[in-house]
């Protein structure tokens, strides 16, 4: 009795059918022990001020691959920098297989230009970091000033080089004493006034400003929430050399 000989076709199929399911066994089940084992559950976000944990976030997480630990871990730590304004650098240290910790450096801005529509922000040295379309809250801007050129990532230069010392030296102070300015206005006689939302502060010209603001910060706290002038002008330690008066009897 002769026996049917198996197509050669069939023997084909098969043939692929072993080798798909030997595939499948290969890269399939690692590749579910993977994403079921190294799925990104939760972030950290630690030393951020300026941005919410969440933005910080949305940022990092770019695509699909992004949601597994090592991957994300791995592409920032080795691969790619990590671009965001006002953001100097981010570490990042792997927890669990779940969870990742980021730790944000922030720039550290000490005042705010605006030249030609857009704000520059420049640090404590007075080296431009960022550029921005639009003004951000709690940083003073300085106005009355020329400037003879700005670049981003080079000092700010004015049209006198000792006011760009006086600048530097009124943002320290105003950081140092958490004094809540909006604006620094010079004057064509390179004057100081400042603006501490409702209040307006005549600091007038000096060499250093540290002793006025000293005790501006302590007169802040009593005059809070008041539409007044205060003129520090000729305010000497140790004198009582300080004029206060309603905005709208200068008026």
């Amino acid at each position: 009795m002769n026996r049917k000989k198996p197509k050669k076709s069939d023997n084909v199929l098969w043939r692929l059918c072993r080798k798909a399911v030997l595939l499948l066994l290969i890269i399939g089940i690692p590749f579910l022990f993977f994403t079921s084992t190294f799925q990104l559950k939760k972030i950290d976000v630690v030393g951020n001020e300026r941005y919410t944990k969440e933005q910080i976030t949305e940022q990092l997480l770019q695509s699909k691959l992004d949601s597994y630990t090592p991957i994300l871990y791995m592409k920032y730590r080795y691969f790619t920098q990590f671009h965001y304004p006002f953001v100097e650098k981010i570490d990042m240290e792997m927890v669990d297989n779940h969870t990742i910790t980021v730790y944000v450096y922030e720039k550290q801005v000490a005042g705010c230009v605006e030249f030609m529509g857009e704000y520059l922000y420049f640090d404590k040295d007075g080296i431009v970091v960022e550029s921005s379309s639009s003004q951000i809250e709690n940083i003073p801007m300085i106005q009355g000033l020329e400037y003879n050129k700005i670049i981003l990532h080079e000092k700010l230069e004015v049209q006198k080089d000792e006011l760009f010392d006086v600048i530097i030296n009124l943002t320290q102070l105003i950081h140092k004493y958490d004094l809540d300015v909006d604006t620094i206005t010079f004057n064509k006689a390179s004057e100081v006034t400042i603006d501490c939302g409702g209040i307006k502060v005549l600091l007038g010209k000096k060499r250093t400003y540290d002793e006025a603001l000293s005790e501006l910060k302590n007169i802040m706290a009593e005059a809070e929430g008041m539409d007044i002038i205060i003129d520090m002008s000729n305010y000497v330690k140790g004198t009582d050399h300080i004029i206060a008066k309603p905005k709208k009897a200068t008026e």
